[in-house]
C-alpha cells in the first residue's frame, strides 16, 4: 500500500450502562443548609482519611484490607456510609491509577520523538509523517537536555507505578493550583475557601434493591420529600425519627421522572448525590441508576437504512448523509459550537450541536451515525509538534472523549446506532476524491465536508475512493472499463458505457469542441470497391 497502514475495521459503539438526572433543591431554610454542610463536612473527612488510608496500602491492597477499612468508618457514621465512601475511595484511586499510566505513555511517546530528531543531523529536512532534524546547534542542545529531563521523569514514574504510588487530590488538583493565581482566576480567599470545602465534601448514597423506595441513606419519596440518615456523631441533629432528617424543599425531575418514579415505586436502586454549586449558591440533587446491558445491534443492521458520516471539528461538525450504496444524499450539513468560555458553556454548546445532529439523523431516516475513534494521547506532544502551539492548543480542545459518551446516550434515546471508524486519511482522501466533484455554483464543499462523505462510506464498509482503478496494461482487456463497479449479479455490466449525449456523427462534443472525423485507410485491401468483376467470354483458357 506504499506506507498507508492497515486500517481497523468499523464497530457499533456499545450504548449507555446507567442514567443520571437532576434538579435543584430549592427554598431550603438556614437549618438545612447548616445540616448538609454538617453531613458534608464529616463525611468528606472520613473519605479524605479513608483514601490516605488505601493510598498507603499500595499493592497491598486486598479484600481483607478493605474490609478493615469499612469497619473503622462503620463506628463513626453507618455501614451503609462506610460502604459508599470505601467504594468511591476504590474509583478514585483507580482513575489515579490509569492516569499515571497515561502519563508514562505520553512521557514515552517524548522521549521517542526526542531521540529520532537528536540522531538526525542538524538542519535534516523532514517528511511528510516524520519530523526532521533540529535546525541548529543550539536548538539541538536544548532539546538534549529536555530529553534527559524526561527520562528522569519517566523513571521517577516508573517507579511509583511499580511500587503502587499514586497522587491524589480530593477537590482537584486545578482548584488546589489556583490558590497561589487567585488575582487570575478573579478570586478572593474566602471565595476559594468555599469552593475548595464544597469540592472536598461527601453528600452521597448507593442505592439498595430491596430497600424503600431504593436507598436507606438518602431517600426519595415518590412525591419528592428528600430526607437523609445522619451519621451517628451528628444524630442530634436530627427532626425525624430513625435518625432522619427531612429537608424542606422537594425535588420533582421533569427530565425522566417517569423512568425515576417506577423505579422507586418498586424499590429498586437508586444513587443520589447532593452537592453545592458555589458559584450559584445552589443545592442540586443527582439521581442516577444503572440499565441492563443491551445487546448491540449487528453492523449490518446499523447500515440497513444509509449513513450519516460526521467529522468532529474545533469549532463545528461537519455531516453528510450517504444511501447504503455510499453515495451523498442532498448537501452539506455543518453544526457549529462554540468551545470557548467556562466549562458548563463548552458542555451547553457540545450538547445543543448534538441535539441539531440527532434530530437532522431522525428526520433523514437513517439507523447509524458514523463517527471518527478519534483519540489524541499521542498527538499532543510537544515535541510532536514543536513550536506549533496553535496546533496543540487546537487538537487539545476537541472534546473527544466526552463527545462519544454523550453522542451515545443521546442517540440511544432516538433509536440510533453509533458506528465508530478508523480516523486515518479521512480528510485527505475525502478531499482528494469528493470535494471536487461535488463543489458546485450553489454548492460549497469543503475539506471537512468531504471527510465527512469519507466517514460515512467506511462505516458503510465501502472504500473512500469513488471509483476502482482500471486493470493494468499488462493484461489481455487494455486497461478497459472498470466493470468492478458493479455488483456480480448485475445484468450488462461485461457491456460497455452508454454515450453520455446523443451527439451525431461528427457533431460537436459536450464540451463544445470538434472531433475529428476518423482518417480513411491508405490499405488496397480496407478501401472501398465499386467495380463489377464479370467473366471475360472471349478469354483462352487451357
Amino acid at each position: 500500500m506504499g506506507g498507508v497502514r492497515k486500517l481497523a475495521v468499523p464497530f457499533v459503539v456499545p450504548g449507555p450502562c446507567g442514567v443520571a438526572i437532576r434538579d435543584r433543591l430549592k427554598h431550603l431554610t438556614p437549618q438545612d443548609e447548616k445540616v448538609l454542610r454538617a453531613v458534608g463536612e464529616h463525611q468528606g473527612a472520613l473519605a479524605s482519611r479513608d483514601l490516605k488510608a488505601r493510598c498507603a496500602d499500595g499493592h497491598d491492597h486486598s479484600a481483607d484490607t478493605w474490609a478493615s477499612r469499612k469497619r473503622e468508618l462503620t463506628g463513626v457514621s453507618s455501614s451503609r456510609i462506610a460502604g459508599a465512601i470505601t467504594k468511591a475511595t476504590h474509583d478514585q484511586w483507580a482513575l489515579a491509577r490509569r492516569g499515571q499510566a497515561a502519563h508514562i505513555q505520553n512521557l514515552a511517546a517524548g522521549i521517542r520523538t526526542l531521540r529520532h530528531r537528536l540522531s538526525l543531523p542538524v538542519g535534516e529536512k523532514g517528511i511528510k509523517r516524520a519530523a526532521g532534524g533540529y535546525r541548529s546547534r543550539g536548538e539541538w542542545f536544548r532539546k538534549s537536555r529536555r530529553l534527559a529531563a524526561l527520562e528522569a521523569r519517566h523513571v521517577a514514574a516508573v517507579a511509583e507505578w511499580q511500587a503502587g504510588r499514586v497522587r491524589v487530590v480530593r477537590g482537584g488538583r486545578r482548584l488546589l493550583n489556583t490558590r497561589h493565581h487567585l488575582t487570575e482566576a478573579r478570586l478572593t480567599e474566602e471565595q476559594w475557601r468555599e469552593r475548595w470545602e464544597a469540592g472536598r465534601w461527601f453528600l452521597a448514597a448507593d442505592g439498595e434493591s430491596g430497600k424503600r423506595f431504593g436507598n436507606e441513606t438518602i431517600r426519595v419519596t415518590p412525591h419528592g420529600e428528600v430526607s437523609i440518615r445522619l451519621p451517628a456523631p451528628l444524630a442530634h441533629l436530627a427532626n425525624a425519627r430513625h435518625g432522619r432528617y427531612t429537608l424542606t424543599a422537594t425535588v420533582a425531575f421533569a427530565h425522566r421522572g417517569a423512568e425515576w418514579a417506577d423505579r422507586i415505586t418498586t424499590n429498586r436502586a437508586v444513587a443520589y448525590r447532593v452537592h453545592l454549586d458555589t458559584g450559584r449558591g445552589r443545592w442540586y440533587l443527582t439521581a442516577s441508576w444503572q440499565r441492563p446491558p443491551v445487546k448491540t445491534v449487528p453492523l449490518e443492521t446499523a447500515r440497513a437504512r444509509g449513513m450519516i458520516g460526521v467529522d468532529t471539528n474545533a469549532d463545528h461538525f461537519a455531516a453528510y448523509r450517504l444511501d447504503v450504496h455510499g453515495n451523498p444524499v442532498g448537501g452539506p450539513h455543518r453544526f457549529p459550537y462554540d468551545l470557548s468560555g467556562s466549562a458548563g458553556h463548552r458542555d451547553a454548546q457540545i450538547r445543543h450541536a448534538l441535539t441539531r445532529l440527532i434530530n437532522w439523523a431522525v428526520r433523514a431516516g437513517v439507523a447509524a451515525i458514523g463517527i471518527e475513534d478519534l483519540d489524541f494521547t499521542a498527538e499532543k506532544t510537544r515535541e510532536k509538534h514543536g513550536r506549533r502551539k496553535r496546533f496543540r492548543q487546537l487538537v487539545s480542545g476537541i472534546p473527544t472523549g466526552k463527545l462519544k459518551a454523550r453522542l451515545v446516550s443521546m442517540a440511544a434515546e432516538h433509536g440510533l446506532s453509533i458506528v465508530a471508524v478508523d480516523p486515518a486519511y479521512t480528510t485527505l482522501w475525502g478531499a482528494q476524491h469528493w470535494q471536487k466533484p461535488l463543489a458546485t455554483s450553489r454548492r460549497k464543499m469543503s475539506r471537512h465536508d468531504a471527510a465527512g462523505i469519507a466517514i460515512g462510506r467506511r462505516a458503510l464498509g465501502h472504500p473512500v475512493r469513488r471509483r476502482t482503478a482500471p486493470p493494468p496494461h499488462d493484461r489481455s482487456d487494455r486497461a478497459g472499463h472498470r466493470t468492478v463497479q458493479a455488483g456480480s449479479g448485475d445484468r450488462g455490466r461485461e457491456g460497455t458505457r452508454p454515450p453520455t449525449t446523443d451527439r451525431p456523427p461528427g457533431g460537436p462534443s459536450p464540451s463544445g469542441t470538434r472531433k475529428r472525423e476518423p482518417s480513411a485507410s491508405n490499405t488496397v485491401r480496407d478501401a472501398p470497391s465499386t467495380q463489377q468483376w464479370v467473366q471475360d467470354s472471349l478469354m483462352r483458357t487451357g
